[in-house]
């Protein structure tokens, strides 16, 4: 038997670990952040919390003797990517990242690509009134200082009582998003500006389609620096490195 971990949290990490369990002579186990409150269950094995660093990966590795680690986690996730690959590499077990590609900026798109989210706060200084915020409930805080604008904000689950919010409103849901829905949010609002993260994948893109429709602004988080290492891009090619290592 074949033990594989998987660092999840996406919907790609959960259709690999579905694939995964189907695979006669291969095991496989789930960890997740723990971050929301109520995640999806992939099917498998699954651990929730995290690790203690790179070492403590490393530990884990060793005692649940792990052959083969695959990163999927999400694009902005760095942290744990690069504990994984100082983990990887310390108990010398082959690791993968599967990386979905990001959104690429078409015809009709009116984007202001930013490096981080405090970037992104800056740019919407003077330039926006009624911004559609989905960056996550753990970036609220650099928006908060921007009393003059209107923040519909939309995350998994709401802020904590003392967490530092801008004014608006909270819309707390979960994708994947449809089209009609996303161009009613913009309409119904007033939305002129999205500030989004290039997280790439097809749940949460309709609102780019919508803004494009529409003549919405974006600032579009680019995505920050990965470990090096394997990668590909989507579930099936995963599988195959799996297979090939069996």
């Amino acid at each position: 038997m074949i033990r594989v971990l998987i660092l999840g949290g996406t919907g790609d990490a959960a259709e690999l670990a579905a694939k995964v369990t189907t695979i006669q002579g291969l095991e496989v186990i789930t960890s997740l952040a723990g971050r929301t409150r109520e995640p999806s269950v992939p099917l498998g094995d699954l651990r929730v919390g995290g690790f203690g660093g790179a070492a403590g990966l490393a530990t884990y590795l060793q005692i649940m003797q792990i052959d083969l680690l695959i990163d999927a986690t999400h694009p902005f996730a760095t942290q744990i990517s690069f504990n994984a690959a100082d983990a990887a590499m310390e108990v010398r077990v082959p690791r993968l990242m599967l990386i979905r590609p990001p959104w690429e900026k078409v015809s009709g798109d009116r984007w202001i690509e930013v490096d981080n989210v405090k970037v992104a706060a800056t740019a919407l200084q003077n330039q926006a009134q009624r911004v559609f915020l989905t960056v996550g409930r753990q970036e609220l805080a650099a928006f908060a200082h921007l009393e003059k604008i209107w923040f519909l904000m939309r995350m998994i689950d709401p802020p904590s009582d003392d967490a530092l919010v801008p004014p608006g409103m909270v819309l707390c849901d979960r994708g994947p998003f449809i089209l009609k829905n996303e161009r009613q949010i913009l309409i119904e609002n007033n939305i002129d500006t999205i500030v989004s993260k290039n997280s790439g994948g097809d749940a949460t893109k309709p609102k780019i389609i919508a803004a494009r429709e529409l003549g919405v602004k974006i600032v579009m988080v680019n995505r920050p620096a990965i470990p090096p290492g394997e990668q590909v891009n989507n579930v099936d090619a995963a599988l195959v490195w799996l297979l090939n290592r069996c």
